[in-house]
């Protein structure tokens, strides 16, 4: 099928055409657009650049490995999509991960369809596209709506329109944003699940919220006994992790450090002074891969 792409493209003497066409392509007035919008390409990888709106920033290295070599062998089965630039240049709408792994193995060229669009319609595609992966984390996701709200600026009935989506499903993750900054954290790293997450939105106070977040780690406590926990959190005492160093007694540097550090670390980082301006950080884990995994951030 690759062969197929690359014989259509390269058999209407389009290619020749685009060394010609020196200017961006915004509309369907522009000269060549006619010709040019609408096919599939042939396009020097050398000549595309990404997309600045994509907001996907972590690309799996074995998963675009095993892409690249599926590619190796069977050629880009779907051909990503560009926009025209000025001179022989154009940028990603969608197919980064094609891309990057074509690159990968050394390929100089790659099939690309041609379409029109203008910055705002570029983030707009970029970020329905990303909602629309399997493999983002529940806060990735709430993140993308945000963004679709803020930029965009889409009521969340529009946006269950456009991305397929139930309304209640959208403010259901747009609720997570709302979660301290570490719980967070601990949901983009597979340690808490979006059903864990909802349970913990209805504990009001931040500091309550992350004593249970301790717990469901410590425990690895299901759903289920989650929202139990918060809904007999009364009666139901929370284990407290005793802090060696009260926050209200350190210095104002370490204060505003150690919330940098526990959004970092997914845990609450706690320090242990040794004199006014000295002491030792304490990080806490709560098994072998969660220890594994504060070691992968420090190397």
């Amino acid at each position: 099928m690759a062969k197929a792409i690359k014989k259509q493209a390269l058999g209407r003497g389009l290619s020749a055409l685009l060394k010609e066409t020196n200017s961006d392509i915004n509309s369907a007035e522009d000269k060549f657009a006619d010709k040019l919008v609408g096919n599939i390409l042939e396009i020097e990888l050398d000549s595309i650049e990404v997309n600045p709106y994509q907001p996907r920033s972590y690309f799996n290295e074995e998963a675009l490995r095993e892409l690249a070599s599926s590619i190796k062998e069977l050629g880009v089965i779907q051909p990503i999509t560009v926009r025209k630039f000025e001179g022989n240049k154009f940028q990603l709408v969608s197919g980064e991960r094609r891309f990057r792994a074509s690159k990968l193995i050394g390929n100089k060229t790659i099939p690309a369809y041609i379409r029109l669009a203008n910055d705002q319609e570029m983030l707009e595609m970029a970020l329905v596209e990303n909602i629309q992966r399997k493999d983002l984390d529940p806060i990735e996701v709430a993140l993308t709506y945000q963004r679709l709200i803020d930029e965009i600026d889409l009521t969340q009935e529009e946006m269950s329109v456009r991305v397929g989506k139930k309304r209640s499903t959208i403010s259901n993750y747009l609720r997570l944003l709302k979660l301290d900054p570490i719980i967070q954290t601990g949901m983009r790293d597979g340690f808490l699940s979006m059903g864990h997450g909802r349970a913990l939105i209805n504990v009001e106070d931040p500091e309550e919220q992350l004593k249970i977040y301790e717990k469901i780690i410590e425990e690895k406590l299901s759903v289920r006994q989650t929202e139990q926990l918060v809904k007999d959190g009364k009666e139901t005492p929370v284990k407290i992790i005793s802090n060696p160093t009260k926050q209200k007694d350190n210095p104002e540097f370490i204060s505003k450090g150690l919330k940098t550090f526990s959004a970092y670390f997914g845990h609450k980082i706690d320090v242990k002074l040794s004199g006014v301006d000295k002491g030792k950080i304490l990080i806490p884990f709560h098994s072998e891969e969660d220890f594994n995994r504060i070691k992968k951030l420090l190397e």
